[in-house]
């Protein structure tokens, strides 16, 4: 999954300002995934795992500009990420179980058949000699035991988000990032307010310096006057 690009990012301003804007659109990234997410979509948790790495990652390294909002977020995003990551390994392991299940009953199809061989028709005992018929129930038992780990990590996930949506975790850190974007802004208007100020105040000052000085040296340049 492509991240989302972060705008407005500028060298010139401070790690935390910066860092903010990341950590918004990480953050909007995985809640977006949530409601697919929480409803059992298995693309959407596979994405929101990677979403939630990426903004604990970004945490871990500038959470510190946000205080505890941040760290906790950070801690929760861990916990959620691994979650995710064993509902991922699931759903990565079944499919290949079920498939080398399928693959070793295509073979002991193919040996029993060869066992036959001119008979017309197939004896069932002989199926009960298959090659791999001990593999069998292993494959089963490990299907139904990743398939209902599934089903507990699923609900574990869908209780664990619950938990912080009741806390506000990631309320708390919205708030503590927006916070520190509004006062980088009130910081810059204050600056340019200020700079204006002083403009005007240099502009005031030439004014009464013309104002006053004789009448002799206003046509001259200042850099061609000489003292006598």
């Amino acid at each position: 999954m492509k991240a989302r690009a972060v705008k407005k990012l500028d060298p010139s301003r401070s790690l935390g300002e910066n860092a903010a804007r990341i950590i918004q659109v990480r953050l909007d990234e995985m809640l977006a995934f949530a409601p697919k997410a929480l409803s059992g979509k298995t693309k959407a948790q596979h994405e929101m795992r990677i979403a939630t790495k990426r903004l604990r990652y970004v945490l871990e390294v500038t959470g510190f500009c946000f205080g505890k909002p941040a760290d906790t977020a950070r801690r929760r995003a861990r916990d959620l990420q691994d979650i995710l990551g064993e509902i991922h390994d699931c759903d990565v392991m079944l499919p290949r179980v079920r498939a080398h299940l399928e693959e070793l009953q295509r073979s002991d199809a193919e040996a029993v058949r060869a066992r036959a061989g001119r008979s017309p028709d197939l004896d069932p005992r002989l199926a009960a000699h298959a090659p791999h018929r001990a593999a069998y129930r292993g494959l089963d038992v490990l299907a139904v035991y990743l398939e209902a780990r599934r089903e507990l990590l699923s609900d574990r996930f869908v209780a664990f988000w619950r938990r912080q949506e009741e806390r506000g975790t990631w309320a708390r850190l919205e708030r503590a990032v927006y916070g520190h974007l509004r006062r980088a802004r009130e910081v810059r208007r204050a600056e340019r307010t200020a700079e204006r100020a002083r403009a005007q105040a240099e502009a005031a000052d030439r004014a009464r310096e013309l104002r006053y000085e004789p009448a002799q040296y206003r046509a001259v340049p200042p850099t061609a006057r000489r003292p006598r």
